[in-house]
């Protein structure tokens, strides 16, 4: 059924250290998709795409993971997907009997210059009904200067993540059926004092129908870009931080969406203050 556990708990398990590099984490837990910017502390982040922010992250399950080298980590997982009703996420769909998503993910580390972050995962949503997700997360350090990029896509037969159902109104028993999203994002860092850094961040991100429902045509009707500049000062070696940053995103719709009443538009935000991470542990 469902995992019983309130959303404000994200980790709460039993971790054990089996030797010869296994190991192995029971209880709710974050989920190990790939990608760089999904494995950061979420304090780090400005605003996230649209494909991380409206992913379902943290689950309850079984972890297993295997470090076949110091540098090189291979995990597999099965988590109960389901974290609500299937009545309130899934609409009037037959239930699956095993509600659950499926894993495997490497991370891998080259000298620390270069590092990935991949994986591949399977979910049954309802019967007969599956979410595919593929996310390829890179790293490149360079002593002053570090980025990364992430590509992902999630095919999904009912659209759990909402934004399709949002732009078509499909909300007939259930959410929208046979979307397909694709985001890459990438962020530049230049520390170019010990104490100062800054970035530019970029994201392209796309919506769209994988086949044709009834009076919704195939294809996409969404693209959107979000452009991030900022500069940050680090008075301390850890937990905090000044910020003076720029966020812009444009959401432009194709004419199919237009025909269902959407618009383009873009928001801009510019931002300046401080993160502390209390040392609470």
């Amino acid at each position: 059924n469902i995992d019983n556990l309130p959303t404000s708990i994200d980790i709460a398990g039993i971790g054990v250290k089996l030797g010869k590099g296994f190991s192995i984490f029971a209880g709710k837990q974050c989920t190990a998709y790939g990608g760089i910017e999904f494995d950061l502390n979420p304090i780090e982040i400005y605003e996230y795409s649209d494909m991380i922010e409206n992913m379902s992250n943290f689950m309850t399950g079984l972890n297993v993971a295997y470090n076949y080298n110091p540098y090189q980590q291979i995990q597999f997982q099965v988590l109960n997907s389901r974290n609500g009703p299937s009545e309130e996420m899934y609409g009037d769909l037959e239930r699956t009997k095993l509600p659950l998503v499926y894993t495997l993910n490497w991370n891998g580390n080259f000298n620390d210059i270069f590092k990935t972050r991949w994986s591949a995962s399977i979910m049954n949503e309802a019967k007969d009904k599956y979410l595919y997700y593929y996310a390829f997360g890179n790293e490149l350090n360079l002593d002053k200067f570090n980025m990364f990029l992430d590509f992902m896509y999630s095919k999904e037969s009912i659209d759990r993540k909402g934004i399709m159902t949002g732009i078509t109104g499909s909300m007939e028993g259930h959410n929208a059926s046979n979307v397909g999203y694709f985001s890459m994002v990438t962020k530049l860092n230049y520390r170019f004092l010990p104490k100062w850094n800054v970035f530019v961040k970029g994201m392209y991100e796309t919506a769209s129908l994988t086949k044709q429902q009834e009076n919704l045509e195939k294809g996409k009707y969404r693209t959107a870009w979000g452009y991030f500049a900022g500069v940050e000062f680090y008075p301390m070696d850890t937990n905090l931080h000044f910020f003076l940053t720029y966020v812009g995103r444009t959401y432009d719709f194709t004419a199919r969406a237009k025909s269902l009443g959407q618009e383009n538009y873009s928001t801009n935000r510019v931002s300046v203050g401080f993160i502390y991470q209390l040392p609470m542990f």
